[in-house]
């Protein structure tokens, strides 16, 4: 009785002895005898990796190889939920980091939705899904992973200018509500602009277009934005040195400056700034954008997942702070 062997794959000099035996004529159930293997391992081999009706052993071998390196892998993206979920967010204009720091808060200790921000960077990136083009649903839509740099402001003198120096150290410290960041965007030509205000807590944005860059034109506009806000979500702002700054007292609240070309020092509002350039890129002529489409980009910006607040959204953690307020002037 013939020994059969049950357990070992074939190796690539069994392969190559089943090309010569088929060559030769012999049989698949002979070819299974002489290397003590089943009938139907033979049978499988020739029809899993033959090439049509012929039986190369170094295609056979290349085959199999490329199987079992394939074997067990799953996607990239975990499985075919958690791909739908990061696609659908990615067309969002969520960053990777917020998509997983948002399905952390979602569904804490489900292994089946955790995932890293660098899978989701992999998986954009990989040669496989290069003609996705999936890089063109990150932020600066880079074909390659750049690290980022700030912009400089400009010096201009402002009359009763602040230092932010002179600001309330809780301003800085982001524990006090009402402290926000300023900024002005410039349009095609700078024929017009947006002007946009960030809380430095809640990372909240609110953004109005002004037609130019006058002092009296910002002023209105910063004016407008704070108006129905309760004094206790407004107790500074923190502006660079632009000339459309000069009438800062007309605004409705204490203001404090950057130093010259330090927009670090206004870090919230240079990205805020950038979340806007993904709608409205450089270039863009701000005279044939409504406000009404201008607010429909800061509600979906204001409605995504920050990793800074625990990746709630910005408008969650603003209008819990306006609650807050609100109970403490019914008391």
């Amino acid at each position: 009785m013939r020994m059969i062997k049950t357990h070992n794959k074939l190796t690539a000099i069994e392969r190559e002895r089943i090309s010569i035996w088929l060559n030769q004529g012999f049989s698949k159930r002979e070819i299974s005898r002489r290397l003590c293997r089943s009938d139907s391992t033979i049978r499988n081999e020739i029809k899993r990796n033959g090439l049509g009706q012929y039986y190369i052993a170094v295609h056979a071998q290349t085959k199999s190889e490329k199987r079992k390196s394939e074997a067990g892998k799953r996607h990239i993206l975990k499985n075919k939920s958690v791909y739908g979920h990061v696609m659908k967010k990615l067309r969002s204009g969520w960053s990777p980091e917020q998509i997983v720091g948002r399905l952390k808060l979602k569904k804490p200790n489900n292994p089946y939705w955790q995932i890293s921000y660098e899978c989701i960077y992999q998986f954009i990136y990989n040669q496989k899904y290069k003609h996705k083009k999936l890089w063109e649903y990150l932020p600066r839509k880079q074909k390659k992973r750049k690290k980022k740099h700030g912009r400089k402001c400009c010096r201009s003198r402002i009359p009763d200018r602040v230092s932010i120096h002179n600001r309330p150290k809780e301003a800085e410290l982001r524990f006090s509500f009402g402290h926000w960041e300023g900024d002005s965007i410039e349009g095609k030509a700078h024929k017009a602009g947006i002007h946009t205000e960030v809380e430095r807590k809640t990372r909240f944005m609110m953004a109005i277009f002004i037609k130019d860059f006058t002092a009296n034109e910002t002023a209105n506009a910063v004016s407008q934005m704070f108006h129905n806000l309760p004094k206790q979500a407004k107790k500074s702002t923190t502006l660079d040195n632009g000339k459309e700054f000069v009438k800062h007292k007309l605004f409705g609240l204490p203001a404090y400056f950057a130093d010259p070309y330090s927009s670090w020092q206004r870090g919230t509002n240079e990205n805020s700034n950038g979340l806007i350039r993904r709608y409205l890129p450089k270039k863009t002529d701000f005279r044939k954008v409504e406000q009404t489409e201008l607010d429909d980009i800061i509600e979906e910006i204001n409605n995504r997942p920050r990793k800074c607040l625990g990746y709630h959204t910005p408008k969650e953690v603003f209008e819990n702070e306006l609650k807050i307020i609100s109970a403490r002037i019914q008391r």
